[in-house]
């Protein structure tokens, strides 16, 4: 029998903004496990693919929401777009009257950022191409959903990125126009905590660890059945996790009644799983960040061991 329990987000409507793939994908399939209505939107549908040019659609994603337990509503939306995502939310306001979730994860930028090129030597459209996937695309998509998501308290905002607070404030991530990209993303959700908190919502920054995405395993010739074949050449995958570790997160934080408490904080999926006690899919729990910086960081072989 079905209980409460088992779907705590039932009658809950998320908005999953760049759900096409990866984390995005990972965590509408968790909401929808959840019981979840779901909006999963991204650029790459059956009909026309973004310029990343991957055969993942957003009709794949919503499907397999549907497939989970949830409903799954995929369309196809273009972030930078103000007149798309207002068309968006009109939709989720005219279909449910609510707005419970917010999950900004739109990215995009995997192909246009240079691991060793300095700023003056970085071509600048694409940074700049950066700097619009990754933060006027959430920036746009929360003024126009946000007035919804405030229509009911307790509505909850979760913007994406890549590394704590903590950690990027000591390291430099990749690149000028990565760092600075990954970076605005946590200020965002500060900033958002800020205007959100007194009104009875909240807003957190969530980052994975080290996902095994369909990006990841394809760059290591390897597929999720076979992951660990990689680590002959890159040791310290062995702290991955997959994407439903961190869709696992986010349906956490819905389900809690006391998320506020969470209110302007930079989290990570390996933190949240020790306080809400979920596993990935092999039933370990990896604690990426805090590897990354005792081992990896340190110099240390490679060895997951009291991590996982």
């Amino acid at each position: 029998m079905t209980t409460t329990r088992d779907r705590p987000l039932a009658g809950r409507v998320a908005l999953v903004a760049g759900a096409t793939r990866g984390a995005g994908r990972g965590i509408a399939v968790q909401l929808g496990a959840a019981g979840a209505t779901v909006y999963a939107t991204g650029r790459s549908t059956r009909a026309r693919r973004s310029e990343l040019d991957r055969p993942e659609t957003i009709e794949e994603t919503a499907e397999l929401v549907s497939a989970a337990g949830g409903v799954g509503i995929g369309l196809g939306v273009d972030h930078l777009d103000p007149e798309q995502v207002r068309e968006l939310v009109a939709r989720i306001d005219r279909d449910h009257g609510r707005l419970d979730l917010l999950v900004n994860d739109i990215w995009g930028g995997e192909q246009l950022f240079r691991w060793d090129s300095p700023l003056w030597e970085h071509p600048l459209d694409d940074g700049l191409r950066i700097l619009r996937l990754a933060i006027d695309t959430h920036a746009i998509t929360s003024h126009h959903a946000l007035p919804l998501l405030l229509r009911e308290p307790g509505g909850l905002v979760v913007e994406m990125t890549d590394g704590t607070a903590a950690y990027n404030a000591d390291n430099y991530r990749v690149s000028f126009f990565y760092d600075l990209a990954k970076s605005a993303v946590l200020r965002m959700a500060f900033g958002l905590s800020r205007e959100l908190g007194p009104r009875g919502a909240t807003a957190v920054a969530l980052t994975p660890g080290w996902m095994r995405s369909e990006m990841m395993l394809e760059h290591y010739g390897v597929r999720e059945e076979n992951w660990r074949d990689a680590l002959a050449d890159v040791p310290h995958f062995c702290i991955s996790e997959t994407p439903s570790f961190v869709g696992r997160a986010v349906a956490a934080l819905a389900a809690d009644p006391e998320r506020a408490r969470w209110n302007g904080a930079s989290l990570s999926s390996g933190q949240l799983a020790q306080v809400y006690g979920f596993d990935d899919l092999d039933g370990s729990r990896p604690d990426a960040w805090r590897y990354i910086v005792e081992v990896q960081d340190a110099g240390k072989p490679a060895d997951a061991t009291g991590y996982r």
